[in-house]
């Protein structure tokens, strides 16, 4: 096979100092109970090199839950943030809290809670029982209103001179800037901040263009993770080129490559450089 190695792809800066955060923090705590709440990238396979390195996965779909399991030592709120009254609960059970929030969400957590506190509607747009949508809701519940499909945005019904629509960092770049316009179309009056992070917005953009000189596109990501999958997504809706998502060159069928030449690779923001790599080399093999 023809293998064509997409760029960028793998680790993004977040995913980066989010794993660097952690593995700080169990280095500096010999001995203590060190939790993560939630997976700290959505990768099993760096997950289990954590918990290899003595930190803690406390898996829950409500990280308020989450926390309820947790009653002393150290806890590391994840790359994809958490709400204020996940820290405060925190704080407030006298845990050690490392905050390894990739700093674009933070961004968007900040953006949010500043337009609430100006008076806006926020229209969010993103993936329900996804933990970066629960965090920044979580800012202004009241004020913050969680659409994943056209038809959510139908369905709201807001009594507000000022509207403001963002979203989730990990989204297709395309059916954010459908949705953006569907709403500004039912509210002419909102004003606009897409956030989605410059990291996914150049490894689509990369892969969508790669893809169409490709016969078929692999992209090594975990099903956890959102931005893998909207890889496979645009791949398949905007190059029309088949598309596979695969945790491990294990995963590959070898049917997938009947009658093709040229296989592009990429990977999602929070995948293990050494995973990639093993699948490129397999298919270099086929």
């Amino acid at each position: 096979m023809d293998v064509l190695k997409i760029t960028p792809r793998g680790y993004c800066h977040g995913v980066v100092e989010a794993i660097r955060a952690a593995k700080q923090t169990a280095k500096a705590h010999p001995g203590e109970k060190i939790r993560m709440l939630g997976y700290l990238v959505h990768n099993t396979h760096v997950t289990d090199e954590l918990q290899a390195n003595g930190i803690e996965l406390v898996d829950s779909d409500n990280r308020l839950e989450g926390l309820d399991r947790i009653d002393s030592g150290t806890v590391i709120f994840t790359a994809h943030g958490v709400s204020p009254l996940v820290k405060e609960r925190a704080a407030a059970r006298g845990l050690n809290l490392v905050d390894a929030t990739c700093s674009d969400v933070v961004v968007t957590h900040e953006l949010v809670k500043d337009l609430a506190e100006r008076g806006y509607d926020v229209v969010y747009i993103g993936r329900r029982g996804h933990p970066e949508p629960e965090g920044v809701v979580g800012e202004a519940p009241g004020q913050i209103h969680l659409v994943q499909d056209p038809q959510d945005v139908d369905a709201l019904d807001i009594d507000n001179d000022k509207i403001a629509v963002t979203c989730q960092t990990t989204l297709s770049i395309w059916d954010t800037a459908s949705m953006i316009k569907r709403v500004k179309d039912k509210y002419p009056q909102t004003e606009a901040y897409n956030e989605i992070c410059r990291a996914t917005q150049d490894r689509q953009e990369a892969a969508v263009e790669a893809a169409r000189d490709c016969d078929v596109v692999i992209v090594v990501g975990s099903q956890r993770s959102s931005n893998s999958r909207r890889l496979v997504q645009v791949v398949e809706e905007l190059a029309h080129k088949p598309a596979y998502l695969v945790d491990t060159a294990k995963d590959i069928r070898p049917e997938w490559f009947s009658g093709k030449k040229r296989v592009g690779v990429t990977s999602g923001a929070s995948t293990p450089t050494q995973l990639t790599r093993e699948v490129i080399e397999f298919l270099e093999a086929l």
